[in-house]
Parts: structure tokens; C-alpha cells; sequence
């Protein structure tokens, strides 16, 4: 099995919870995530598998879309409904009218911190082991583009909020800076990837499908194969002649009509769909195997 198996992450569960469980329905080691989930979250985690775990470097700024509730009234050290309180609890209710302009602060690109509680290394050590010690450090800023917020609902003391980001963005902090602007404290109560780069949540299948399959010898059926990703990279469909030659570490040439000229990045694909390389731009129409398969 080489490719990736959308899954639907249940709640409770971290993103190393389900790759070892995947590792046991594929009965292979080689398997990873294209992006972490915080436990409480659910949704979308692609799964990579077999040789395309090396295609996860090509992954790590992808674009990512949540649906999240934000819960107003007080706000906790992790940002989220998992932390402990560190402020009194006010009474809040949420009205559009109030809240709609204090999202214009979180729309565009500026600089966000990240929550103290978070995988952000600080020395080669992770910012939650810190706080698990109860040692104060300092986050520095990094810079984040959020591309969509929209307010679905509010009910109550929370609102419903729908947004689009890039890669290494927080929507914790985004509800905790919120509270702090609508002056009561809040935090993430539920969170929800619905879509990591080109892998949307329509095509995401739970842990409970995928043990089914497995159990019928159906697993492919939920695989996304390796030529199939990274569309935004032409295909080349090449012989077997040409295949070896590629995997000798040789230069190959694309169709000028199948690649998109000045593309960085080509897919060598076999008659029979197997990728065999991706290939790097070197010369017009020239391409160096930068990975092999």
C-alpha cells in the first residue's frame, strides 16, 4: 500500500494514536500524518503509507480549513475546553453585532503567538513539556495568513466560527485573543478539520470503516494511490525503458505538452499508474529524479 487514507480523526485520540492503529490495519511500519490534530479536535488527517511517506515534504505548508466553537466567559492555559481555568467565569452573551468587527483583527496576515500549552520547540524541547513543569517561557510570534473567517452562529455565551489558514496556524489563539478583545476570556470548546491541502473531509472515512474494510481485505478501496497525489504536479507516463533509466539516477524529458512549462516539479508515472520518481527541473523539459520509488 503506497498513498494515503484520509481519516476522520475521532475526538480523544492524538494524530500518533492513529497512525499506530493504521499501522496495524496496513500491517506496515511505514506510515505518518500530514499535519497534527490536538486530541479534543476531529476531522480530517491524511494518512500517508508505505513509499509515499516520502512524499510528506512536499506537505508542510498546506493550506488548512476548521470549523471551531468558541466558548466565551472565561479562558484557559491550554486555550482550550482541556485547560485549567485562569480567569474568573463572566457572564457572556454572544451577538453578532458585537463580535463580527473583533474578527477583523484575525483576517489577513499578521503575527500570531502560539499557545503555551503546543508542539512549538523552544531549545529542541516541545512548549507543552515546559508548561507540564510549570516553567514560564517565551513564544515568539510567527507569522500566519488566515484566509476566511466567518461567523456561522452564535448561541448563548458561543459562536460558531468557520476559517481557512495557512500552515502552523493556531485557531486556540485565535479564541483566546478574542476573548481577551471582547474583554470576558474564552477558549476552544470543539474544534474540526474539514479540509488539509487537497484532502477534504467528504473523502475522510473512521477508524471503525477503515477496521471493516480491513476486516473484508478492502483497505485499498479507502487508498488514495501515490500517482494521484500532489496534482498540482504534471504527470509523465513513461516506459519501462524509460523507469529504469530513471532509477539509475538519469535525466529524463517530459512532454511540453503535458507539463506546464517552468514547472519545478514532475510526476514519472508508469502506463500501469505506479509512480515511479518525482522529477525536478534541470533544463526546459528536462528533469533530474529527485526522489525515487
Amino acid at each position: 500500500m503506497d498513498g494515503v487514507i484520509v481519516v476522520d480523526k475521532p475526538a480523544g485520540w492524538t494524530s500518533h494514536d492513529v497512525v499506530n492503529r493504521m499501522r496495524r490495519l496496513a500491517n506496515t511500519r511505514k506510515v505518518g500524518h500530514l499535519g497534527t490534530l490536538d486530541p479534543f479536535a476531529t476531522g480530517v488527517l491524511p494518512v500517508v503509507i508505505g513509499k509515499a511517506t516520502r512524499l510528506q515534504q512536499f506537505y508542510v505548508r498546506n493550506n488548512k480549513t476548521y470549523e471551531g466553537l468558541i466558548r466565551f466567559g472565561y479562558a484557559t492555559d491550554s486555550y482550550d475546553r482541556d485547560g485549567k481555568p485562569i480567569s474568573d467565569q463572566r457572564e457572556y452573551t454572544a451577538d453578532i453585532v458585537t463580535l463580527e468587527p473583533l474578527l477583523d483583527a484575525f483576517r489577513g496576515t499578521f503575527d500570531q503567538t502560539p499557545p503555551p500549552v503546543s508542539a512549538k520547540k523552544i531549545g529542541g524541547k516541545k512548549a507543552y513539556e515546559f508548561a507540564r513543569e510549570n516553567i514560564a517561557v517565551e513564544l515568539k510570534p510567527v507569522t500566519v495568513t488566515i484566509s476566511e473567517l466567518d461567523l456561522l452562529s452564535v448561541e448563548g455565551s458561543a459562536a460558531r466560527i468557520r476559517m481557512s489558514c495557512s500552515a502552523g496556524t493556531y485557531v486556540r489563539s485565535v479564541a483566546h485573543e478574542l476573548g481577551q478583545a471582547a474583554g470576558c476570556g474564552a477558549h476552544l470548546e470543539e474544534l474540526r478539520r474539514t479540509q488539509s491541502g487537497d484532502f477534504c473531509i467528504d473523502k475522510a472515512r473512521t477508524l471503525e470503516d477503515l477496521g471493516a474494510l480491513q476486516a473484508e481485505g478492502r483497505l485499498l478501496e479507502a487508498l488514495i494511490p501515490a500517482a494521484d497525489l500532489l496534482p498540482q504536479f504534471g504527470t509523465e507516463i513513461v516506459d519501462d525503458l524509460t523507469a529504469g533509466r530513471i532509477r539509475q539516477g538519469r535525466e529524463f524529458r517530459v512532454s511540453p505538452f503535458r507539463v506546464r512549462e517552468g514547472a519545478q516539479y514532475v510526476k514519472a508515472v508508469s502506463p500501469e499508474g505506479e509512480l515511479i520518481a518525482i522529477g525536478q527541473a534541470k533544463l526546459p523539459n528536462v528533469y533530474h529524479p529527485f526522489l525515487v520509488f
